[in-house]
Parts: C-alpha cells; sequence; structure tokens
C-alpha cells in the first residue's frame, strides 16, 4: 500500500532554534495516526508543516505522491483538512454557515454553492450529530459542540486526509470521548487517514493504530501503542517516573504518573 504523506529529512528553524531535526516518516492510507511529546517537542510545527501552513526547511514531505511544494493552496485543501487547536468563535455565523465554509476549495470562480454543496454540509453534520443544531449561531455553543463543527467542517472539505491539533484540550471526560469516537468512526467508516496531535498518552493509545513520539524535534519512537508507549521510552521523553501496564479494559498500555511524594517515601 502506497503511504499518503512520506517525510524524509525534515528538518525546521525557528530563528537558530532547530525545531525539527532530520526527522522521516510514513503516514500510510487509513490509519489514526497520533504524534505525542513533550511541551516544545515540534508536535503543532510538524503537523502545521504537514497542513502547508508553514513552508518546509531543508527536506521534504510528499502528499499522495506529489511533492506539498507543487500543490497549489486550493488543491491542497482538496487534499488535506486541518482543524486548529484554537479557532475564533466569536462571529455570528450558523452552525450550517460554518460547516458549509469546507466547500470552498470545491467553488468555482464566483464562489456559489450548489446542491451538491448543501447536501454535503447536511451529510457532514448528521455524521457529527450536529443536524438539531444546524440554525444556532456558532457562539452559542459548548467547547464540544464548537469542535465538532469545526470537524464537521473539515469532513464537508471532503479531503481523504484530516490533520487535527490537540482536539480534546479543554474538553471534558465525556466530550474527549466523543470526540475521539467520532474521529475513529471516521476513520475506520470511511477510510480517512487521521492525523493528530495529543498531550494525552492513554487516549492515544486506546485510539491510535501508530503513534509518533517526539522528543527535542527528533523521533523517540514510532509504532503501535505497545511499542512505543513503554516505561523505558516515555520516561526518557517525559524525563519523569512512570508506571506503564495494560489497561484493564485490555489490549492496549496505560499511562500512569507518580508523584514525587511516593517516590521520595522510597529513599
Amino acid at each position: 500500500m502506497d503511504p499518503v504523506i512520506t517525510i524524509t529529512k525534515l528538518n525546521y528553524l525557528y530563528g537558530k532554534n532547530h525545531v525539527l531535526k532530520d526527522i522521516s516518516f510514513q503516514i500510510q492510507k487509513s490509519d489514526f495516526f497520533i504524534i505525542i511529546g513533550p511541551n516544545g517537542s515540534g508536535k503543532t510545527t510538524l503537523l502545521r508543516l504537514l497542513a502547508g501552513i508553514i513552508s518546509t526547511g531543508n527536506g521534504r514531505i510528499d502528499v499522495l505522491g506529489d511533492s506539498i511544494k507543487d500543490y497549489s493552496r486550493k488543491s491542497l485543501a482538496r487534499k488535506i483538512a486541518y482543524v486548529p487547536q484554537t479557532l475564533p468563535v466569536d462571529f455570528p455565523f450558523t452552525v450550517s454557515e460554518v460547516v458549509l465554509m469546507g466547500r470552498s476549495p470545491h467553488l468555482g470562480m464566483l464562489g456559489l454553492e450548489k446542491e451538491k454543496d448543501l447536501l454535503k454540509a447536511k451529510e457532514a453534520m448528521k455524521f457529527t450529530e450536529l443536524d438539531h443544531l444546524a440554525d444556532r449561531r456558532i457562539n452559542q455553543l459548548s467547547g464540544g459542540e464548537c469542535q465538532r463543527v469545526f470537524i464537521a467542517r473539515a469532513i464537508c472539505q471532503e479531503t481523504e486526509i484530516i490533520l487535527l491539533d490537540e482536539p480534546t484540550a479543554s474538553l471534558d471526560l465525556a466530550h474527549q470521548t466523543r470526540i475521539m469516537d467520532l474521529m475513529e468512526k471516521l476513520q475506520m467508516d470511511r477510510g480517512i487517514t487521521v492525523v493528530m496531535v495529543s498531550h494525552d498518552v492513554n487516549l492515544a493509545a486506546m485510539y491510535g493504530k501508530t503513534l509518533l513520539l517526539l522528543k527535542k524535534g527528533q523521533i523517540a519512537g514510532r509504532g503501535k501503542p505497545d511499542e512505543v508507549l513503554t516505561f523505558q521510552v516515555l520516561e526518557s521523553a517525559y524525563g519523569c517516573t512512570l508506571l506503564v501496564d495494560e489497561s484493564p479494559l485490555g489490549g492496549f498500555p496505560r499511562v500512569t504518573p507518580v508523584p514525587g511524594r511516593l517516590m521520595r517515601g522510597k529513599d
């Protein structure tokens, strides 16, 4: 199977700071690929490079067999949808209007929606269980509802790849699970490749098919959750004491930080 994204010897600098160092990996079609790592490890920078928001430095990114540099902004938006961590919600658009914005890469020069575009927006709202909120203004929604609106907009964009930066950040446990279940359903039912940045290693363990662990801009681990989430690898990456065992749900690891007071008690 040909990969949908190939990263080859990618380096990126902010000023003189080396944010990503000689990164190489592939993402396969229909993968649920989750990027984890400590603060400042380069996760969001990597995702923004994949989205074409910032230009590649030294190295190469291929999307569906072609260099990302060969895509126009509009043509890349037909292949990749991007949901950033924070989005403005202080505007008076309705849910259906925001979701319909996802059709922009497919519209003609006049930017007028056709019946097909309206239908795609309705399908995306139904898939994300937002159809009952179609006429509600975006600034009247909860955080979890807003996140689903922007995911619906990405679905409406009708791409093969969806990138998400911390989609569960600041959400309660119920909304975290709902968002992750939604992305898993999208990956499994529609064959969409989902690439996500997450700080939550336990959510990554439960949902990710492939994990990429970054440390100081370099790859510290890549593979299935039980291959990456070992205490040796994680303690080296995060610099703290961790307990890694099997989740009571079975089939994937569970990571528990060990409080300093418990470690001091063993001295």
